[in-house]
């Protein structure tokens, strides 16, 4: 174990950190298992190496009714991601990854659209309080890949993927689905949707609908994306739109 409050070790590490800035060109850190140590050791590392960007995996699990699935509301489990960014330093670099999102996302797709709009009206994960701090993904190296701690249900990945890469939050693309799923075509269409029309992590997101088999919502209002089977959606689609990406349940205007 590293005990991080002995001020040589914090010393020696700031140092290999900066040396990988100046020496290697990394500029920007990921904090494995960042449970394990203070935010307030977090905030040393990151003020006195000044990476551009810093993301912190803060993984917890989500409250869950007796139904075995996530409660709608998961505000006591976001509000710690957004704490720990709050200690480090809510004007600098650091981000959490959003592992309310993705256990949200996880349920909603089989079926349970509605999930996808909290109490406030709101995205119900991060991205609804605090999207700039907030990095989106659909699965990582725990949750999918040979892991497979939390994965996403497979024959709906481009549904999390419509949903991450046109919301605000900072999206991750998993280097699984890219190059070993043979989605490279379908994520990079969304990829150049989303910067097409400047879609950031602090867009304004408006949520039209959110019922079982309907997801559709508005974002700066550029881009509109629906999730879900239904297809009767014409008449929510204001005039001018036109489809810029479209797959399996899932479509994008």
């Amino acid at each position: 174990d590293i005990d991080h409050l002995n001020l040589r070790v914090q010393k020696e590490l700031v140092e290999w950190l900066n040396w990988l800035k100046a020496d290697i060109g990394f500029d920007g850190w990921r904090s494995d298992f960042a449970k394990g140590y203070s935010a307030d050791v977090a905030k040393i590392y990151i003020d006195r190496s000044e990476p551009s960007f810093a993301v912190a995996e803060i993984w917890t699990s989500l409250a869950y009714g007796g139904d075995g699935k996530p409660n709608l509301n998961q505000d006591q489990h976001r509000q710690e991601l957004v704490n720990w960014v709050d200690k480090v330093g809510g004007k600098g670099p650091a981000t959490t990854f959003d592992f309310t999102t993705k256990g949200i996302l996880n349920v909603a797709v089989e079926g349970e659209l509605w999930r996808l709009r909290g109490t406030d009206g709101k995205a119900p994960g991060m991205i609804g309080w605090w999207p700039a701090k907030a990095v989106t993904f659909v699965d990582n190296h725990d949750t999918g890949s040979t892991q497979h701690m939390w994965p996403f249900p497979s024959d709906r990945v481009m549904q999390g993927y419509a949903y991450i890469l046109t919301h605000p939050g900072t999206p991750c693309i998993f280097y699984d689905h890219f190059f070993d799923w043979g989605l490279k075509e379908e994520i990079d269409r969304l990829v150049s949707v989303r910067t097409r029309h400047g879609i950031h992590s602090e867009s304004k997101l408006q949520i039209i609908e959110a019922d079982a088999d309907l997801y559709l919502a508005e974002i700066d209002g550029k881009v509109i994306v629906k999730l879900g089977p239904r297809y009767d959606v014409g008449n929510l689609i204001p005039a001018g739109f036109k489809v810029a990406a479209h797959g399996n349940d899932y479509a994008v205007w």
